[in-house]
């Protein structure tokens, strides 16, 4: 018995803690329901928050883009403005003249139209033809002028447009002194003013647009420099300048103006560009081979040679600085002994100590080589141990390796010297002389050639 009560009580016991469990359970369940339901409000609260926030932020960002872009056209409109007015003074400052007469002359042609609507009115004429008949006389004169100004900037004549214009003009003139002639017979100034009132505007229109139509004084000095230089060329160059008319005259119209047909004919007869001609290139020429000469002079003849030239530029009759004239002068040779003149001194070699008075050293040596080298030198050594240069065959055989020493003296921008030949060829500086003189001379015929 006692057994069955301790299970009962211990069954109840287990009953009252389930169901304190239960209820336990229960609750913790509200509780977490609760506390869900609440983070759920909350979260729903802050993401609405959150979302007032993005639309106010998103509001203010299109408030300030829309201000922005008010400012933008504002500033915009106001640059544009700004354009107009600058435009517009500029158009005023470059234009004075343009204004100043576009003023006057409706200070003239409104006067004129008024005076011509009175007298039309005082003969009786309804107003409006009045007003009509006085827009047809003044209107019609400027619309005959703007037709010439089109027909003339167009290129085409415009002077029976302007025949018209002062015809039609001196029409609504007369009507104007017609009318105040009578109405005020003891001022008659006053009708000459509003006749001058209806010519004026024309005047100085026709002065605005034709006025500044003429030629500057600068073109027409230039004109007349111009045609004294065509007269000057026909009487320098009477040949060139008269095959110059034939081909204008054969050549078809407008092809070729008058300065193309000169070079065409100055080079038909002279070869070259005009102004230059086979004897100016040699001129030229001879005046660079003299000055490279006159280096060679300096850097390379021996002392009494030099000594001698001085002396016969002293005794030269045609030298103002000569001390006393001199049909000849005399010169020194190596060893100071006076030579006889044979003549004057010939070719650009000759004022490097080459050849001087006498034949140029090419020439020499192509001459007397066969004697030199025959007969010897009777003073020196017989047995043939005396230095002596190469013969005149083998120089022509050396003359292209010269050519080609001579074309790089010349792009390093050096002189074509005797002393530079024999040192590029190796060769003894008298045959460096002979060679000089011979590749100059070819190469002057080659320039006057070449032009």
């Amino acid at each position: 018995m006692s057994s069955y009560r301790e299970e009962r009580r211990a069954d109840q016991a287990a009953e009252r803690t389930a169901d304190r469990e239960d209820r336990r359970l229960e609750l913790d369940a509200k509780l977490a329901y609760k506390r869900q339901q609440e983070e759920a409000a909350r979260a729903e609260k802050e993401r609405k928050a959150d979302q007032a926030r993005k639309d106010a932020e998103l509001k203010r960002r299109q408030e300030q883009a829309e201000a922005r872009r008010r400012q933008e056209e504002k500033a915009r409109q106001r640059a544009a403005r700004m354009a107009r007015l600058g435009r517009i003074a500029r158009w005023l400052n470059q234009n004075p003249v343009t204004v100043f007469v576009a003023f006057v002359m409706a200070s003239s042609v409104i006067p004129a139209v008024i005076s011509q609507v009175g007298a039309l009115g005082d003969t009786g004429v309804h107003v409006l033809l009045a007003a009509l008949l006085a827009a047809m006389l003044e209107g019609g004169a400027w619309a005959i002028t703007f037709m010439g100004k089109a027909a003339e900037d167009a290129g085409r004549p415009a002077g029976k447009y302007r025949i018209g214009t002062w015809c039609t003009a001196a029409v609504a003139a007369g009507v104007n002194y017609w009318h105040w002639a009578e109405k005020l017979p003891n001022a008659q100034w006053v009708a000459v003013v509003f006749a001058a009132s209806s010519l004026f505007a024309i005047y100085l229109w026709d002065m605005k647009t034709h006025g500044s139509h003429g030629r500057t004084k600068e073109e027409r000095k230039a004109d007349r420099a111009r045609r004294a230089h065509l007269a000057q060329r026909k009487k320098d160059h009477k040949d060139i300048a008269k095959q110059a008319a034939l081909l204008l005259s054969a050549m078809p119209y407008g092809s070729i103006d008058e300065e193309e047909a000169f070079a065409a004919a100055w080079r038909i007869h002279k070869g070259a560009e005009p102004g230059l001609s086979p004897e100016v290139y040699a001129a030229a020429t001879n005046a660079k081979v003299a000055l490279g000469a006159a280096f060679e002079l300096g850097e390379h003849v021996r002392p009494e040679m030099v000594r001698a030239g001085m002396l016969a530029s002293l005794y030269d009759p045609l030298n103002p600085l000569s001390r006393r004239p001199a049909p000849t002068a005399p010169a020194l040779d190596a060893t100071g002994s006076a030579l006889a003149l044979q003549g004057p001194a010939e070719g650009p070699t000759a004022q490097a100590g080459i050849g001087v008075y006498g034949t140029p050293v090419y020439r020499k040596k192509a001459s007397e080589s066969a004697s030199e080298n025959a007969g010897g030198n009777a003073g020196g050594d017989t047995g043939g141990n005396t230095p002596r240069g190469r013969s005149a065959q083998e120089l022509e055989q050396l003359l292209p390796e010269a050519h080609r020493v001579a074309s790089e003296l010349v792009a390093e921008g050096r002189q074509i010297s005797a002393a530079s030949l024999a040192k590029g060829l190796k060769i003894r500086r008298e045959d460096g002389m002979w060679l000089r003189d011979r590749v100059i001379e070819e190469r002057k015929l080659h320039l006057v050639q070449g032009a």
